[in-house]
């Protein structure tokens, strides 16, 4: 096979964009990059008509499993009112087997146009199917459920002992108001609801043509909370390989609540960080150690701004989370680790600095890190622990920050230019459906530092910008490190994969203000396409 006629875009090489180039592919691989247009002809020879070529995406962190059961749950994220959300479930679950519940996700219930208050579940008693109600906040962090639920939990040993009073709300009697926040929300995630393989194999294909349609062939993706059994995400993903509906790679992380979670695992599963199938593997073990800013609950080393009653909390104690980081380490599984602020970042750097850790070697990650300071930063740039950052909530946060954190540790907030200064290794990603799932509106939020509207005018601490090639080369080439498939994945390159993309506008040629423009038209996959925009 030879795709012939492309331009060639290769983040951090000095490819003449103007130059047609031709390339071999042999067995699913690259063999052959050469210039100007191929000699041959025939059917094995695909013109591609001067598009643009480059490595194929890798999203090294979303919920696809989330993103999937959106097409098919009840999806929130366009009801502007109380009335219309009764209106919505009562359409919606017209028909249910006795055991189901009422799910919705994507709840925006401070946008009410009829409310004053968020839903409690006192508020859900008025939608009268007498099921089971969890509906979650859009970007996952937050939560509300009805009595039903709450009778449940009150009965839940765990989840009394291991879930921080914070994030549990009550209202004026300091009783549970039906409103839960971070590790309350995944726990009710996780322990109350299965699901069946066929129902996740749906989900799983609703989402893939969307995966497509965006240029991503990898994801590294943290489901189990929606499905609550790994046995049958796994073979939810692998019988879809082997269906050969599955044409993407996918690295399936486990949630651990506690370290018996960890030990569950690791008893239950002889397979590690990258083994598995040709297309599923074993991601990380998956740890929240804080929340998030919006709630002021992820853990800051100094109170709040706007809330100076408040710092946050981590999670764990210090010693639980370095014995739980050490003993996966020791037993070759990678760890992300959430850390949102400073003081969760802090604590993920004390427990990687432990030397039983070994990140050289597993690569471990944490996730978001969205403040730092000199010090982490300097401690980062000796560890070297993989930062995934998402561009698209900077995005839509950038004017709440020094709210949140105060005007001096504003600058520290998603500071990718820092990191990539420091040599500390980072990738981009969605962290879809909360975030957006197209990752070139993440390379635009990257590049420009402002929203779509193009505010704030000149970026929002431009110091902290990438370069175009920066921001592509976290999205194609970095992410492989973390798949340990460094040396055959993530790069157009002799000996490397034929997963590539075609696109209709070469990054270097256009102005970096319409990035976010830039549309997928073809799809390739170990030199087959796999998709196509026509």
């Amino acid at each position: 096979m030879i795709i012939d006629n492309i331009r060639l875009y290769r983040p951090n090489k000095n490819d003449d964009p103007d130059q047609v180039h031709h390339i071999h592919i042999e067995e699913g691989k690259i063999s052959e990059i050469k210039k100007g247009r191929s000699p041959e002809q025939g059917v094995d020879v695909y013109d591609g008509d001067k598009r643009t070529i480059m490595p194929s995406i890798t999203d090294s962190h979303l919920h696809l499993l989330r993103y999937g059961l959106m097409k098919t749950e009840l999806d929130l994220r366009g009801v502007t009112s109380w009335a219309e959300l009764k209106r919505e479930v009562n359409e919606y679950y017209p028909y249910m087997e006795e055991h189901d519940w009422i799910i919705g996700r994507g709840l925006e219930d401070d946008q009410y146009s009829d409310l004053d208050h968020p839903l409690t579940a006192k508020d859900l008693e008025e939608i009268h199917l007498h099921k089971p109600m969890f509906f979650m906040h859009r970007d996952g962090h937050e939560c509300v459920v009805n009595q039903t639920v709450l009778n449940k939990l009150k009965n839940e040993d765990t989840f009394l002992k291991k879930v921080p009073e914070d994030f549990i709300e009550k209202n004026d009697d300091g009783e549970w108001n039906g409103r839960f926040k971070d590790t309350a929300v995944h726990y009710i995630k996780r322990h109350f609801r299965s699901r069946p393989k066929d129902e996740a194999k749906e989900a799983i294909q609703a989402a893939v043509p969307f995966l497509l349609e965006n240029g991503v062939t990898s994801v590294h993706t943290d489901d189990l909370n929606f499905i609550k059994d790994y046995k049958i995400l796994m073979e939810s993903y692998q019988e879809l390989e082997w269906e050969g509906k599955l044409p993407v790679d996918v690295f399936l992380h486990y949630y651990i609540f506690q370290k018996e979670d960890l030990n569950e695992f690791l008893n239950a599963f002889d397979i590690r960080s990258g083994e598995g199938s040709e297309k599923v593997k074993v991601g990380a073990i998956k740890i929240f150690l804080d929340g998030t800013q919006r709630l002021h609950t992820a853990a800051m080393r100094i109170p709040y701004h706007d809330k100076p009653e408040t710092a946050g909390d981590v999670i764990y104690s210090q010693e639980e989370l370095n014995e739980i980081v050490r003993v996966a380490s020791q037993n070759n599984m990678q760890v992300a680790m959430h850390a949102l602020g400073d003081r969760a970042t802090e604590q993920a750097i004390i427990a990687l600095e432990q030397p039983e850790v070994n990140v050289n070697k597993l690569r471990h990650r944490i996730i978001h890190a969205q403040t730092l300071g000199p010090d982490l930063l300097d401690r980062m740039r000796d560890l070297k622990p993989y930062i995934e950052v998402q561009p698209s909530f900077l995005m839509d946060e950038y004017d709440e920050k020094a709210k949140w954190v105060g005007e001096n540790l504003a600058p520290y907030c998603d500071a990718f230019g820092s990191l990539e200064s420091n040599q500390i290794p980072y990738t981009l990603s969605s962290d879809a459906p909360i975030g957006d799932l197209n990752p070139f509106v993440s390379v635009f939020g990257a590049v420009n530092r402002t929203d779509l509207n193009h505010n704030p005018e000149g970026g929002w601490v431009p110091s902290e910008k990438l370069t175009i090639d920066q921001a592509f080369y976290a999205f194609t080439y970095t992410p492989r490190l973390l798949e340990f498939q460094e040396k055959h994945k993530g790069r157009l390159e002799k000996g490397y994969q034929a997963d590539f993309l075609l696109i209709d506008q070469h990054p270097k040629k256009m102005h970096e203000r319409e990035l976010h423009n830039i549309k997928v038209n073809e799809v390739w996959v170990k030199g087959k396409q796999v998709y196509s925009s026509d």
